[in-house]
């Protein structure tokens, strides 16, 4: 068993893939667990898989967040070459004391409820193999069933004085098999080693969780870097199975409202942006006052929870290592270029970065993997893209 607290990998051995035209990487594939076991159960397989089937070095490790249930001990036995990683429960911020510590260029960051296609590792993490401006990558990603897109080419707006993040914004679907840059990514994201250590990871402000992914890809991109799309990577994701399991659907909602409210007051400044919070909140409290009588009563006065929620935490929105400098320019420029008008009129003139594979993607969504070799995690060879 490995030590507690130390980062311990596992080397799979790769077999043969066409080369992109870059030396192989070393590359880790981090899976974050909490009370996940069946989760791991259903999910492992397909990660073990898709590093197994790449052409770089792949380690797989779980962080595992202090599970109280037999997440650790299963992985010992049915998965004793994946490596384990102990952490408190700190949620994505348990990445920030990790990834800076691991060797290799790149790391692909995994919730427990994600299955990989075996092919998503090297197109997923090709725009990383060279120096660029390029800090993170995100698939394709699908529902379970294989036919409900989540992302992740994500757009910004605003909705009455909230910033609003979706990948399913009105007309979004053309764009959904055409590579190019996208505001955050989600449960699935590649990034690299370096530049996520240099912009200090997840901001644990919005522990236990909700827009703190937003937030890394947006003080990456007023520090230059840029987020990219990549269709050729395909994922899938159950989503909310282990937070909506713990906080319920009434729980989520009310973190994501509170993270929004503080996403808004540490990052935004330029006066438009704060007049559009302004008056768009005092819409939105007017409108909640007069349906108050009809909602439900966990749904009641959301808005003045939220705030007040947002007021007591908003202390802790102090100038450090999680606060990107004031830029006004890049922060207009942000909303500009991720507005869902912006992202549909790009359709069709985002290309890859230079030396990525134009490999097509197919033309409907590819099988979900399944638990095929649940306890003989490398069985089935024959799955690897040719």
């Amino acid at each position: 068993m490995n030590n507690p607290g130390q980062p311990t990998t596992f080397v799979l051995t790769a077999t043969p893939a066409p080369s992109y035209g870059a030396r192989p990487m070393h590359v880790h594939l981090l899976i974050l667990n909490f009370n996940g076991r069946r989760l791991l159960a259903e999910c492992l397989p397909s990660v073990v898989e898709a590093a197994r089937c790449s052409r770089h070095r792949c380690d797989v490790a779980v962080i595992d967040n202090a599970s109280r249930d037999d997440s650790v001990a299963w992985l010992g036995e049915h998965y004793p070459q994946v490596g384990i990683i102990r952490r408190p429960n700190r949620g994505l911020c348990s990445y920030n004391n990790v990834v800076p510590l691991l060797p290799g260029r790149v790391a692909v960051l995994l919730n427990n409820d994600v299955k990989l296609d075996p092919g998503c590792v090297d197109p997923l993490v090709e725009p990383l193999e060279s120096p660029s401006r390029f800090f993170m990558t995100a698939p394709l990603c699908w529902g379970f069933d294989g036919r409900s897109y989540e992302g992740l080419r994500t757009a910004v707006d605003w909705h009455w004085g909230l910033v609003r993040a979706t990948a399913l914004f009105p007309g979004h679907e053309p764009g959904i098999r055409r590579a190019g840059p996208t505001a955050s990514a989600g449960a699935v994201m590649a990034v690299d080693r370096q530049k996520f250590a240099e912009l200090g990871g997840f901001d644990p402000v919005y522990l236990p969780g909700r827009l703190e992914d937003l937030d890394l890809a947006f003080r990456a991109y007023l520090a230059g870097y840029r987020a990219w799309y990549v269709p050729e990577a395909v994922a899938y994701h159950q989503g909310m199975a282990t937070f909506g399991g713990v906080y319920g659907r009434a729980g989520c909602d009310a973190l994501a409202l509170r993270n929004t409210l503080l996403f808004q007051w540490k990052n935004l400044h330029d006066p438009r942006h704060l007049a559009r919070q302004v008056f768009g909140l005092l819409v939105r409290l007017a409108a909640e006052t007069v349906r108050a009588p009809w909602a439900p009563p966990q749904r009641r006065f959301a808005l003045v929870k939220g705030l007040l929620a947002a007021l007591r935490r908003g202390g802790k929105l102090r100038a450090g290592a999680f606060c990107a400098p004031r830029n006004s320019g890049r922060e207009r420029a942000f909303f500009e270029e991720f507005h869902p008008r912006r992202m549909r009129s790009a359709v069709g003139q985002a290309s890859l970065p230079a030396g990525s594979s134009q490999a097509s993607l197919p033309a409907k969504p590819r099988q979900m993997p399944g638990p095929r070799g649940l306890f003989a995690p490398l069985a089935g060879r024959n799955a690897c893209p040719t």
